[in-house]
């Protein structure tokens, strides 16, 4: 456990520099092209590499990983026979979507997105092309994410992921005047290789041995076929509602840079997927994997990933309420990004930011019952929302344009959250849900307290004359001080509890 601890401690940190470095790279993407065609050509090809990301670090890990600590506690597994034959056969499939990605970009493009803007297409093609001409590698680095897990190895796969974002900021900086936005491409892809090497050495450190080998136990295969399908599409349930918004804002009637304007703030309530999805919840998704068998070590797991859910994920839904717009513009208003921009992107914020708290606590009740092989249950529940988020698009968009997408899809996440509760806890019991519900209430009053002390600061020093940074310095600090002491006042539990794990990290 307390290498687990120094896992979550160094992930998290990982995560937070991933984000950051992300935030980087808009940055220079607002300052060098602001928004544009290019722009919203360039986060519309990204949408396929975040797809294959989805399909294979959470579609993939979500059925491996607990089939596969399964098998080798049991001692049916020790070969690895079936790893190394998942493996390859997954690589020759990504080998051909490759391919056919790389020759029908054209035709297959202008179809996902058919309302598209003339200006945008030329660019949301050529890009496409050029990730799926390196899609396997990509593909490669989500799969080895996966058997890094299962031997509870966590940092090299955020490593590599933090490289890919490095790099295309790294590229655009450098070599933007030559190439343009395509910059951003390259240096992506130079990153993700540049990771899976870094993957590939710890994973041959560990006692993972490779082989050219197809051939899986009839068993083992038959399951994982059973489990893989409903996963995958579950997986790709969120990027589908993705390629939906993006659709109705790349179409004619809504503004100019609307998919800019969405992405940009998406980006800032993505927290939840660089804080969870690649490390906490990973680490509490291995451990609800190992403890399927034990009922009460598995209720006691899911309940500290739900309080660590809440406890940090609520304050920073409010705390971007007060001062979203200063964040917005200290990371984006620059050179073609102007404060008409910044003051768009902030509306979009706006309608964003309930999906920070419900996305962030939705993703530990997927994993639970993924841990317990219900992954039909959750594409039941998953794949209606997609059907919820075009309805709310094509009955809003036209009335309400852009931030009606924002709105959309924070619905969504609510809806998702809710029937996925219902589930869970009527598996886990009224109990559960009881303990869950006043560990909820004792952090909810120190948050909004948070907010209203925030809000108040802001409006007494009339900091929105400041500089967007020195506002920033100034109220957030103020923000964590009061919710620190009044979560110590209404939830000592699980103030201690935090606090002791940060100690123990270390």
């Amino acid at each position: 456990m307390s290498n687990l601890k120094k896992a979550a401690l160094w992930t998290t940190g990982l995560a937070l520099l991933l984000k950051l470095s992300g935030f980087i790279r808009e940055a220079i993407v607002a300052k060098e092209f602001g928004a544009s065609n290019e722009t919203d050509g360039y986060f519309l090809a990204f949408s396929f590499i975040t797809l294959v990301v989805a399909m294979i670090s959470t579609g993939f890990n979500n059925v491996f990983l607990p089939m596969y600590i399964k098998r080798k506690k049991s001692g049916l597994d020790t070969g690895e026979q079936n790893a190394n034959a998942l493996l390859n056969w997954t690589m020759v499939i990504f080998g051909l979507i490759s391919i056919l990605g790389w020759f029908t970009a054209k035709q297959f493009v202008p179809i996902i997105y058919p309302n598209m803007k003339e200006g945008i297409e030329p660019y949301a093609v050529e890009m496409t092309q050029i990730f799926f001409a390196f899609m396997m590698l990509i593909a490669l680095t989500g799969l080895l994410d996966s058997y890094l897990q299962s031997r509870r190895i966590f940092v090299p796969s955020q490593l590599a992921k933090l490289l890919a974002t490095l790099m295309a900021a790294i590229f655009a900086i450098f070599f933007s005047d030559i190439w343009g936005i395509y910059s951003l491409v390259y240096g992506f892809v130079f990153g993700t290789i540049l990771g899976v090497v870094i993957q590939l050495y710890f994973l041959g450190r560990s006692d993972y041995k490779w082989r050219m080998d197809f051939a899986m136990e009839p068993d083992f295969k038959k399951a994982f076929i059973i489990l893989i399908i409903p996963s995958l599409l579950n997986s790709v349930v969120g990027q589908i509602n993705l390629f939906v918004n993006k659709a109705f804002a790349s179409g004619e009637g809504v503004a100019n840079g609307a998919v800019t304007y969405l992405n940009n703030s998406s980006l800032l309530v993505s927290i939840p997927n660089a804080i969870y999805a690649t490390t906490l919840a990973a680490i509490i998704f291995t451990l609800m994997s190992e403890q399927t068998e034990d009922l009460k070590k598995f209720k006691d797991t899911f309940f500290r990933g739900m309080e660590i859910s809440l406890v940090t994920l609520l304050p920073i839904a409010i705390g971007l309420l007060v001062v979203g717009d200063a964040a917005v513009s200290f990371i984006y208003e620059r050179g073609k990004f102007s404060a008409d921009d910044t003051d768009k992107t902030y509306i979009a914020l706006l309608w964003y930011l309930p999906i920070i708290v419900f996305q962030g606590m939705q993703l530990i009740l997927s994993k639970s019952m993924y841990a317990r092989g219900k992954t039909a249950v959750v594409f039941r529940i998953s794949v209606t929302t997609i059907l919820l988020n075009f309805l709310l698009n094509w009955w809003l968009v036209d009335d309400y344009g852009y931030p009606a997408l924002a709105f959309a899809a924070s619905v969504v996440s609510i809806y998702y959250f809710a029937i996925s509760m219902i589930v869970v806890y009527r598996d886990l019991g009224m109990s559960e849900f009881a303990r869950f519900a006043r560990m909820s209430v004792r952090v909810v009053i120190p948050a909004v307290l948070m907010g209203l002390v925030v809000w108040g600061a802001k409006l007494l020093l009339g900091t929105e004359d400041w500089y967007s940074l020195i506002q920033l310095a100034v109220l957030v600090p103020i923000g964590i001080i009061v919710y620190a002491l009044s979560l110590k006042v209404t939830y000592p539990t699980g103030f201690n509890r935090m606090l002791s794990m940060a100690k123990r990290s270390k």
